[in-house]
């Protein structure tokens, strides 16, 4: 058997404001470790479908199933992070693209109408890779470092509460980011969660919401520990954080296991 180096927590809640409405939470999001011949990759990728758009959570679904596809489908041939260029991740936005374009077309709409963001993070042993379109962001911290790292600023658009899409004509706004180093610990999250998680005065990670929601995980095991996932929806659900944002709200956090 091979052996498993993360524990993560992952959870998605639905904002106040869809519940008013009667619209359903737009968010997806999945955390998953993929066995290297001599190591293993840890993939964690989040969706936030557009308020506006109507079929925007079956577009959120689709990109982070999409993304999720490549990724394990690259990994299967080359084995390696190193072969992740800019130039890979265009070619998978453009498969994620063609299937949002298709489930469009079955339900006779345009692709605006999926309109989704993306968050994704791809780590193994000596390399981070983050892949983002739109709001949202990932916060890294490296193995004996205190210090968060946001390698990708959310990105909001001209007007306000606006931002960019993976259904974006002619191409998605990407940012690829490449990092060497040995990362321990990992969060993503979409847009409902980043005035509680950034400083945007600064432009760096908070360090008070951090520092407590990783304690929990000192002592997970491998895999996705689904007791603290259903406390961290809890928390998501919670006065606190609703006071703060009436959006949807998707969080995973992960950490490197001591071996």
């Amino acid at each position: 058997m091979r052996m498993r180096h993360w524990g993560w927590v992952g959870a998605c809640s639905i904002g106040s404001s869809h519940t008013r409405v009667g619209t359903p939470c737009q968010d997806s999001a999945t955390c998953i470790e993929l066995g290297l011949k001599d190591n293993s990759v840890l993939l964690a990728v989040i969706s936030d479908g557009a308020g506006s758009a109507k079929f925007s959570e079956i577009g959120s679904r689709l990109v982070v199933q999409g993304f999720a596809r490549c990724v394990v489908s690259h990994l299967r041939t080359r084995n390696s992070l190193e072969y992740i260029t800019q130039e890979v991740i265009r070619e998978w936005m453009d498969d994620i693209r063609e299937r949002i374009f298709h489930a469009a077309e079955l339900r006779a709409t345009q692709p605006r109408q999926m309109a989704a963001t993306l968050v994704g993070a791809v780590i193994c042993a000596d390399r981070a890779i983050i892949c983002h379109v739109g709001d949202g962001a990932c916060v890294l911290r490296r193995k004996g470092s205190n210090l968060w790292e946001v390698p990708s600023w959310p990105a909001h658009g001209e007007y306000a509460s606006s931002t960019y899409f993976v259904t974006d004509d002619p191409e998605p706004r990407l940012d690829f980011i490449s990092i060497e180093g040995e990362f321990s610990e990992l969060a993503i999250f979409s847009d409902g969660i980043e005035r509680l998680a950034l400083d945007f005065i600064s432009k760096s990670a908070t360090e008070r919401f951090f520092d407590p929601m990783f304690a929990p995980l000192a002592k997970v095991d491998a895999g996705r520990d689904r007791a603290l996932s259903a406390s961290l929806r809890k928390f998501l659900d919670s006065p606190r954080v609703l006071e703060r944002t009436d959006d949807d709200k998707s969080l995973v956090l992960a950490r490197r296991l001591k071996l």
